[in-house]
């Protein structure tokens, strides 16, 4: 029998749940194991004003060292670059629709101080930019307490990730998509990660079996960019790889608080060379401002992302 660890929310559990489909289909007996996460545990704070590393993975990480576990389930963007040591990444299963989309109401049809919610930086930035003249609110909760917010008349448009609204058969919801570089995603966005002990040989070689080599490169170049480029919680980036064939391209931006200020950039390259892609970006963007945003944010010592992460939200 395996132990998979996993948050408890709708979603968390169906993503839990489709990993145990995927492996009883190669004769495996699954159980589903809950596990409270701090980030769980505190829903009237801002993502952003809470920080630290693994808000939404440390206890379950932790369950998985002491054995209580046999692998756990992650949304990928909520997993730090930095794993605990004796735990890895076992797989990227295929990935969803890394994109963001509002709920509501289209973009531009919103009239000016609208009130639109989300729990980013990242996408509060990107929204600034996009149109100053609304009010966008921080909302927390799961993505079930975010469209019952909505409904109630709290806000009058929210934005979530496309990939949580299409595995729980909401898409209907949804009013607009957006396309990377209007409004561009968190790291991994869309995407599943199978953590596993690094000494269990045996679980190893299962979640090889479910890894999605596209997959794999695209979030691997993300995660390289995030690591490399500095900054954290305070500071809003996105960045989107799309892998056809061979050849990976990749598209990242790194905005101030307030939107006011971003730095873009884009590369393309064999994706088998996805972290050196992710990183090279990260040093064009760094040499092309971005740094000057994180040194007005943080001071001269700015943060890496392996210790502060843009916690993005669904």
């Amino acid at each position: 029998m395996l132990r998979i660890g996993t948050r408890g929310s709708k979603l968390a559990l169906w993503q839990s749940q489709w990993v145990a489909r995927q492996l009883e289909a190669l004769g495996e007996r699954c159980e589903t194991v809950i596990i409270r996460t701090r980030g769980d545990k505190i829903t009237d704070v801002a993502l952003a004003k809470i920080g630290g590393k693994g808000l939404f993975t440390k206890e379950i990480e932790e369950a998985l060292l002491a054995g209580q576990v046999d692998l756990a389930v992650h949304s990928l963007k909520d997993l730090p670059t930095e794993l605990p040591e004796g735990l890895v990444l076992g797989a990227v299963p295929t990935r969803e629709d890394p994109r963001d989309a509002i709920v509501g109401a289209r973009l531009d049809d919103l009239p000016a101080g609208a009130r639109v919610g989300t729990s980013s930086l990242r996408r509060t930035a990107q929204l600034r930019r996009l149109r100053p003249d609304l009010r966008i609110e921080p909302i927390r909760g799961n993505l079930d307490t975010r469209l019952r917010k909505l409904e109630a008349g709290e806000f009058d448009a929210i934005v979530v990730a496309v990939a949580g609204l299409k595995r729980m058969g909401w898409q209907e919801r949804i009013a607009e998509i957006f396309e990377p570089r209007t409004l561009c995603p968190a790291a991994g966005q869309g995407a599943l990660a199978i953590e596993c002990r690094a000494a269990d040989g045996r679980v190893r070689a299962l979640c090889e079996r479910l890894h999605d080599p596209a997959a794999g490169w695209a979030t691997a170049a993300e995660r390289a960019f995030l690591t490399h480029v500095g900054g954290g919680c305070q500071v809003p980036l996105g960045v989107h790889a799309s892998v056809e064939g061979t050849r990976l391209r990749l598209y990242a931006i790194v905005l101030s608080p307030e939107g006011d200020q971003a730095v873009t950039g884009e590369l393309e390259g064999q994706a088998e060379q996805a972290e050196a892609l992710g990183t090279r970006l990260a040093q064009q963007l760094l040499e092309s401002g971005a740094r000057t945003i994180l040194q007005q944010v943080y001071g001269a010592k700015s943060e890496s992302l392996s210790d502060r992460r843009d916690l993005t939200g669904a």
